[in-house]
């Protein structure tokens, strides 16, 4: 092959991976938020299963009653709640999102469990009676452009939170008290939080991991 017919393959192979690489890039996105919407909803259906067993009611309801719970969750220790579900999780993988880079999954519930492996909320103010409550969903909310920290989220109707670029590109995934799992925008996620808030008093608590 002589020098130009080597600088034209060369070429043709650096548009054609110009050309195929972000088509991959895409696919393996969207792969990637269909595999976290299957973890929102397998996680989902654990609440309504580990509610089924102990009289309708949902893990964070008995915390609620269990003063020594309630202090580990409050100081920003949401594991605790995910460990008293590990029957009907079977696996701490389906607590962590394919895109989130800032959480690791877990091999199991007990040895170096933590926050670190954890990548949704828990609403601790859900419960059957309420079926357009906030139950769980992706964790990366934002403030006034700052990313929430660890620990117990008082929310109401006029507090302007955004999802993060991160994971989803600016929105996410979150599951329903009626077992409905959604990938929402911005704007579907204020009004989740909207009819959550409605049902309850003024505010919603979400515990971020």
């Amino acid at each position: 092959m002589t020098l130009i017919e080597v600088l034209v393959v060369v070429f043709l192979i650096v548009l054609l991976a110009a050309l195929l690489l972000p088509a991959l890039a895409a696919a393996k996105r969207k792969s990637s938020h269909i595999n976290c919407i299957n973890n929102v909803k397998q996680t989902a259906l654990a609440f309504r299963i580990w509610e089924g067993d102990n009289g309708d009611k949902y893990p964070m309801q008995y915390a609620a009653t269990n003063s020594e719970m309630m202090k580990l969750i409050s100081g920003g220790n949401a594991y605790v709640l995910w460990q008293s579900m590990s029957n009907e999780l079977s696996t701490p993988k389906v607590l962590i999102c394919p895109m989130d880079t800032e959480h690791i999954a877990a091999n199991n519930f007990s040895t170096g469990f933590n926050d670190a492996n954890i990548s949704y909320f828990f609403s601790l103010d859900a419960t059957e009676n309420n079926p357009q409550n906030l139950l769980i969903g992706d964790d990366n909310f934002a403030i006034d452009g700052k990313p929430v920290q660890p620990g117990i989220l008082n929310l109401a109707t006029n507090v302007p939170i955004t999802w993060t670029a991160a994971r989803h590109k600016f929105s996410g995934n979150i599951a329903l008290t009626d077992g409905s799992v959604q990938q929402t925008t911005i704007a579907g996620l204020n009004t989740a939080l909207a009819n959550s808030v409605a049902t309850n008093t003024l505010t919603v608590r979400l515990v971020i991991p």
